[in-house]
């Protein structure tokens, strides 16, 4: 881990090198945002290619109000950390979505990071690899980032004033496959062990997906997120292996679901499939749907939409679990 001083110091490096600053933060990055960032692999992270992705932020000046920037490669996987003034002892893992293009940053990253810190949780915003550019680990790439991530916060526990046993994960769109694999294949082996954070569980104490991507059914997936994962033509094993829902094991954890009714990128039906095959196991699942919201709202964009009350329910869902 280091303090944001070195952090910013280090981005003068990174476009000649992303790792030249191993938990290198954002340029320009304003005081209200994370000014802690912990690398998830010592050294270069494993199964890197011969040329490392390059490392490029790219804002998307939709609001003249809130920021919008996306991470378009990954070659330095790595969380930002929003401590809160009083920690209540529970920390979330956030996945950012981005059709496993690029890492929203914004407004399914460090929006909800600052909406959690500011009622007493921990939150950890992921910028996990990219399954398409050149790690050998291909698509379980990701999955590998979001176990390390995962292992890491539970050894550092005391560190960050949390108990190891309220430790969930949230997860949207793209990042919502990243968080539901996460949760049904927390024992799979993605990487190889590399030091005493890895004898660790992966498994999150709870598990949210928002407008999730859940499938990779040609039918219902969401056609990008399921091509940069699996290539162009996966075979009915491939996707059926990459799909959540049709694996989720005995002791997965607790799950809150949300999607809109109308999203017309990732169709809501994803989560229905998440939602019928918890239920199958006998596991507890909440589950929000909304008649109108689209898609990729996060917080900001759900202003003065029904969906817009997410968030609360959500804390409402995690309090009585546990959770918050």
């Amino acid at each position: 881990m280091i303090d944001r001083r070195t952090a910013l110091a280090g981005l003068g490096l990174a476009a000649a090198s992303p790792l030249a600053a191993r938990a290198g933060g954002l340029a320009n990055t304003p005081d209200n945002e994370p000014s802690e960032w912990v690398a998830l692999w010592p050294g270069v992270p494993p199964g890197a290619p011969a040329v490392l992705p390059d490392e490029r932020i790219v804002a998307r000046p939709k609001s003249p109000v809130q920021p919008d920037r996306i991470m378009q490669a990954i070659a330095n996987p790595r969380m930002a950390v929003f401590r809160p003034a009083e920690a209540n002892g529970a920390a979330v893992l956030i996945t950012p979505g981005g059709g496993y293009s690029h890492v929203v940053i914004d407004k399914e990253g460090f929006e909800m990071g600052r909406w959690l810190a500011a009622r007493g949780i921990t939150a950890f915003v992921l910028f996990y690899r990219l399954p398409h550019q050149g790690w050998t680990s291909g698509a379980d790439t990701p999955l590998a980032d979001a176990q390390r991530a995962l292992r890491l916060i539970r050894h550092g526990a005391s560190s960050y004033a949390i108990d190891p046993a309220r430790l969930s994960v949230m997860g949207f769109s793209a990042g919502g496959h990243v968080a539901a694999s996460l949760a049904t294949r927390f024992a799979a082996q993605a990487y190889a062990s590399v030091d005493a954070a890895d004898a660790l569980s992966a498994r999150p104490d709870a598990a949210a997906l928002i407008y999730p991507v859940i499938a990779m059914r040609a039918e219902i997936a969401h056609a990008g997120s399921r091509e940069r994962l699996l290539g162009a033509a996966p075979s009915a094993a491939q996707s059926m292996a990459y799909s959540p829902d049709e694996a989720v094991p005995a002791d997965a954890p607790p799950f809150f679901l949300l999607h809109a009714e109308d999203d017309a990128v990732v169709p809501v039906d994803n989560t229905l499939r998440m939602r019928a095959a918890i239920k199958a196991r006998g596991l507890p699942v909440e589950t929000h749907l909304y008649q109108h919201g689209g898609h990729g709202f996060g917080i900001s964009r759900a202003a003065g939409k029904p969906a817009s009350a997410w968030p609360e329910a959500w804390f409402a869902w995690a309090r009585a679990a546990g959770m918050a």
